[in-house]
C-alpha cells in the first residue's frame, strides 16, 4: 500500500477511467448543469402542486435525496413535499397534481422507466432528466419535457447533472418567494466558488497536508461505518457509503442519529475482532441540533475504545448548500484515494455489472 507522503503519479495509473479528472473538474460540471437548469423546460401543465415524487436509482436518485434534504432546510422549502422512490412501483396513490420527476442518467434504468410509466396513468405532470436512452424515447412518445444533460459519465460521477437541474426546476414552481430565489443563488455562488478552492486541494496528491489522502490512509484496512444527524447530513450519509462501496470497494454502513443512540450504539461491544477493525465517521453541521451535538460528543467518548478510530468531518461555507456540497466533495476524493490505496480501480462496479446481467439473462 502507498503511503500519502509519497504517492506519485504511478500510483494512480489503476485509475483507468480517469476519475481523478473527473473529480477535478467537477467545478466546472457544477457550472454547466446550473445553466442547464436555468434554461430547461417546465412542466406542461402550469398548476402549482407541493406534491414532488422523483424516481431514480443509485446515482440518479440521490440528486432528488439532497434537494429533499435542503429543502427541509430552509423555511419555504418545508412546504413542500418531497418522496424519493427508488422501486418499480410508485410508493403511493399519486393524483393528476403530483410533480413527478423521472431521472436517469444512463436513460437505460428499468426501475425508474417502470415506475414512470405507472405514474403516467394518474398524471401528465412529468418531467425527465437523462442523457438519452429509453427514457427519453418515452418521454418524447409520451409528451413530457426531456432536460437532456451530457452523458458518458459514471451515474455517481454525475452529480451536479442530477441535483442542479432539479433545483432550479423547483425554483421556477413560483412556490418560493423572491428573497429565498435570492438566497438559493447566493449559496449557489458560494458552493461554486468553494468547490473551486477544494478541486486544487484535493487534486494535490504531492501535498502531505491533503485532507481527502490523509483520511484515506487514516481508514485503510478498516470497514467504515458513517453517523449524521437524521436531519440535516442523511443525504450526504448516503452518499458516502455509496462512493465508498462503488469507488473503494470497499465495506461501508451507516446510520442516523439519534435513533442509532437507542439500539446500534450497543452493539458495539461484540465480535471484537470485528468492531477493531471499523473507522467510524461522524458527519456533523453546525446546525445540528443542540441535543444532537451533545449526542456527537457523547459517542465519541463511548465508542472511541471500542473501534479503530473515530473522525468528525464537518462542511465549510456560511450556507447550508454550501457546507453540504464540500462534505460531498470530501467523501469523493476520500473514496477515490481509497481505492487507490486498496489497488481498486475506482471506476469498473464489477459485481453490479455481473449482477445486471443476471438480470437481463432472466429477463
Amino acid at each position: 500500500m502507498p503511503d500519502y507522503r509519497t504517492l506519485t503519479q504511478n500510483d494512480l495509473k489503476i485509475d483507468s477511467q480517469n476519475m481523478f479528472d473527473i473529480l477535478k473538474n467537477f467545478p466546472q460540471q457544477v457550472r454547466e448543469a446550473i445553466a442547464i437548469g436555468k434554461a430547461a423546460p417546465f412542466f406542461n401543465d402550469k398548476i402549482q402542486s407541493n406534491e414532488f415524487l422523483i424516481l431514480g436509482m443509485g446515482g440518479s436518485a440521490i440528486g432528488g435525496d439532497l434537494l429533499k434534504t435542503y429543502m427541509m432546510n430552509i423555511s419555504e422549502g418545508k412546504n413542500l413535499r418531497f418522496t424519493v422512490n427508488r422501486n418499480y412501483t410508485l410508493p403511493f396513490g399519486i393524483t393528476e397534481n403530483t410533480n413527478v420527476i423521472a431521472s436517469s442518467y444512463s436513460g437505460n434504468t428499468e426501475e425508474t422507466i417502470s415506475a414512470m410509466e405507472e405514474a403516467g396513468k394518474y398524471t401528465k405532470r412529468i418531467i425527465c432528466i437523462t442523457s438519452g436512452g429509453e427514457l427519453e424515447k418515452a418521454a418524447i412518445k409520451n409528451g413530457y419535457p426531456v432536460i437532456k444533460i451530457p452523458g458518458g459519465l459514471q451515474p455517481r460521477c454525475a452529480l451536479g447533472y442530477s441535483f442542479f437541474p432539479m433545483l432550479y426546476l423547483i425554483m421556477k414552481t413560483g412556490m418560493l418567494s423572491q428573497p429565498t430565489l435570492g438566497n438559493i443563488e447566493k449559496s449557489v455562488n458560494e458552493l461554486v466558488s468553494n468547490l473551486d478552492k477544494k478541486a486544487l486541494l484535493y487534486s494535490d496528491f504531492l501535498n502531505a497536508d491533503n485532507p481527502a489522502l490523509k483520511l484515506a490512509d487514516k481508514i485503510c484496512g478498516t470497514a467504515l461505518v458513517v453517523y449524521s444527524s437524521t436531519d440535516k447530513l442523511d443525504s450526504v450519509n448516503l452518499r458516502w457509503r455509496c462512493q465508498i462501496q462503488e469507488n473503494s470497494k470497499n465495506l461501508a454502513f451507516g446510520s442516523l442519529l439519534p435513533e442509532m443512540n437507542h439500539n446500534e450504539i450497543n452493539g458495539f461491544s461484540n465480535p471484537s475482532a470485528i468492531s477493531n477493525s471499523i473507522s467510524i465517521f461522524l458527519l456533523e453541521d453546525i446546525e445540528d441540533h443542540p441535543r444532537t451535538k451533545i449526542r456527537f460528543s457523547a459517542l465519541k467518548e463511548l465508542l472511541s475504545d471500542s473501534v479503530k478510530s473515530i473522525t468528525s468531518v464537518s462542511g465549510e461555507g456560511e450556507s447550508f448548500l454550501s457546507r453540504l456540497f464540500d462534505i460531498i466533495y470530501t467523501g469523493d476524493w476520500l473514496s477515490f484515494y481509497l481505492a487507490i490505496f486498496n489497488g481498486a480501480d475506482p471506476t469498473p462496479i464489477p459485481l453490479i455489472s455481473r449482477l445486471k446481467n443476471k438480470l437481463w439473462t432472466n429477463s
